[in-house]
Parts: structure tokens; C-alpha cells; sequence
């Protein structure tokens, strides 16, 4: 008998391969018309919700894969998974109350707990909370004329004035003793040697951090920075100057002209403009320097860029400056993502360069 004619058979496609998804379609079809809103299921919803629910998937398996890159490992476990969720601000917030099975806790580990800690010898770390108010304290005694010019003074904790709270996150000690920490606050009202302020050739104070210290210190501050421009004319890529600190918590702030992502030899001016600060503390003999994620902001470094960066400038500077009178240096960030990010970083510093 003679098929000439017959309609050929074409093979069945589910509703996933008709739509170009690889989630199962059908079956979320079939769940969403369990519920008492079945009759208002039309059939584009499951559709929308397999495609949504796979791009999803798809991002985090993308930034769990680079973590996973970043930590030498062949495989992508739930802990990769849970830090790619933690790290990323957005889903950070969408995700927040997902639990991942065996992916361990972030590390919030009471102050107390890390007082007998093997080979380092440090008072525990003051942890705060924005909710919860500064413990009482003794009122703090006027600094001496030698402590005002950083002679004879210890390194201490990050401490803050009664308008914030500060939270260490993370820290680090290097070979030479200087410590690193990621601490989280607001840079005007944090007590210490010297703020860094990342600016333009004309001190311009316009920028998130320069806002943020021109609210703090006033006009005070304005003609501090006034005298500076005056006395010292346009500033240079990667040059620093410091002007007085009137007004703010800190008692200096060096002013530095960080270069543009992108320009010819960014990465490299990046690095030169985080040792010229160093180096000018050290001038003054300056003991703790608190900066932000220079680079990160409207000069558009990415901020994992900006980290590696800052990193590797700072601890090539303490190697090659083997006498410093810099003691702490404070990371000052404010958002989830430059925290994951600056923690995840400094945990990879190299070993020889830590202190044993």
C-alpha cells in the first residue's frame, strides 16, 4: 500500500522546548493549578515563571563558578553558592530569607570568643551595632602636644563618635604588624589619624565621601580645604596632600587625586595614589588611616578591581618601607557588596606577607 501523501509524523515537543527553556514548564503549570487561583492561571504565567526561575539560577551559578575560580576549586559547592548570594547586594535582598543546606554561616563570631586566639596577641575587638547604643564611657582626655604630632601613641581600635556606630568585620595583620580592617561606618564621624578623601586637581569636595565630610565638618572644614587649594595649587594624578580636619572626628584628611577607569596606565596611577597617602602619612608620622574604596566611585574602577588594587599597594608599600608609623588601616565601606568584596580579598593576601 502506498504512503505517497501521508502526513509525516512530527515528534511531540514539550511546553519547556517550544518556549526555549530548559526548566520544566509543564510541571510548573501543573503545581500553579493546585492552588485556589487555578482558574486564573493563564497559559503564559508558568512560562514567565520557568524563564524568570532560570536566569535566576543562571546568575547565581555564574558568580558562585567565579568564586569558586577565586578559591582553587574544581567543583561548585553550596558554600559557593551562599557567599555568591551574600555578595551580591541584590540578591542579597531578594534572597534573604532562603536557606541553603550545607553551605555553613557567614562569620559573626562574638568579640569574646576571639580573645585567646593562637599566635596573636590583641585585646578583643568593640563591636557595634547601628540599633544599638555606644556603651558608657569615661569622657576621653585632651590628647598631649606629643600625641597630637603621633609621637608615643598606640594603635587602637576604630572607635566613633556619639552620631554612629562602627562594626569590624574583618582583620588582618601583616608581617610588619600593621593591621588591616574592613570596618563598617559612616568615614566623618570615625576617630583617627587621618581620613582619606578621593578628590579631583581643585580638592573638589563633591564626591559621596567629600559630601559626607563636607556635611560633618562645615564651613570650618570648607576654608581648611580653601587654604590647602590656595597653598598648594592644582593637585596631580596620584598626588596627595593633607589639609587640618575641622569639624570631623579625625584629625586630618589627605586629599588625593585617584585617575579614571580606563585612562593609560589606570591600574598602575591607582597603586601610586594609595602609597603617595601612605607615604605622607608616614611624613607626618601618623599612626591609623582610615580610606574608602578609592577609585570605586565616579571614577569608575570596578570595585573588585579597586580592591585588588588597593590591596597589592599597600602591602607592597609596608614591604618595601620596612619603618612605619602606620599601625591600623581601616577599610571604611558602607554597602554589602564592597564588604564581601574587600573581605574576600584581603582573606587571599599572600602568606608571606602576614605575620606568623
Amino acid at each position: 500500500m502506498s504512503t505517497r501523501g501521508a502526513k509525516k509524523k512530527v515528534p511531540r515537543q514539550s511546553r519547556s522546548a517550544r518556549a526555549g527553556l530548559l526548566f520544566p514548564v509543564g510541571r510548573m503549570l501543573r503545581y500553579l493549578r493546585t492552588g485556589i487561583y487555578r482558574k486564573r492561571i493563564a497559559m503564559g504565567a508558568p512560562i514567565y515563571l520557568a524563564a524568570v526561575t532560570e536566569y535566576l539560577a543562571a546568575e547565581v551559578l555564574e558568580l558562585a563558578g567565579n568564586i569558586a575560580r577565586d578559591s582553587m576549586k574544581a567543583r561548585i559547592t553550596p558554600r559557593h553558592i551562599h557567599l555568591s548570594m551574600a555578595l551580591d547586594e541584590e540578591l542579597q535582598k531578594m534572597l534573604r530569607g532562603v536557606t541553603i543546606a550545607s553551605s555553613g554561616v557567614l562569620p559573626r563570631v562574638h568579640p569574646e570568643l576571639l580573645t585567646h586566639r593562637p599566635f596573636q596577641k590583641a585585646k578583643p575587638v568593640l563591636v557595634a551595632s547601628a540599633d544599638t547604643p555606644p556603651p558608657a564611657s569615661k569622657p576621653a582626655r585632651k590628647p598631649s602636644a606629643t600625641a597630637k604630632k603621633g609621637k608615643g601613641r598606640k594603635a587602637a581600635s576604630p572607635s566613633v563618635g556619639a552620631s554612629g556606630a562602627v562594626t569590624v568585620l574583618s582583620s588582618k595583620t601583616l608581617f610588619l604588624g600593621q593591621k588591616l580592617q574592613v570596618v563598617k561606618a559612616d568615614i566623618a564621624t570615625l576617630k583617627c589619624d587621618a581620613v582619606i578623601h578621593p578628590t579631583g586637581n581643585n580638592f573638589y569636595m563633591g564626591g559621596q565621601v567629600g559630601n559626607a565630610l563636607a556635611k560633618k565638618g562645615g564651613k570650618e572644614l570648607a576654608d581648611a580645604v580653601q587654604n590647602l587649594r590656595n597653598s598648594n595649587g592644582p593637585l596631580d594624578i596620584a598626588g596627595a596632600a593633607m589639609s587640618l580636619a575641622p569639624g570631623l572626628e579625625a584629625e586630618n584628611v589627605i586629599h588625593c587625586n585617584s585617575p579614571s577607569w580606563g585612562t593609560d596606565r589606570s591600574a598602575e596611577l591607582l597603586e601610586k595614589t594609595v602609597k603617595n597617602c601612605l607615604a605622607l602619612a608616614d611624613e607626618k608620622k601618623l599612626v591609623t588611616v582610615a580610606l574608602p574604596s578609592i577609585g570605586s566611585g565616579g571614577n569608575g574602577f570596578p570595585k573588585q578591581t579597586a580592591a585588588q588594587l588597593i590591596l597589592k599597594a599597600i602591602s607592597n608599600y609596608f614591604i618595601s618601607t620596612m619603618d612605619s608609623s602606620l599601625k591600623n588601616i581601616y577599610f571604611v565601606l558602607y554597602d554589602s557588596e564592597s564588604i564581601g568584596i574587600y573581605v574576600h580579598e584581603m582573606a587571599k593576601l599572600d602568606s608571606s606577607q602576614l605575620q606568623q
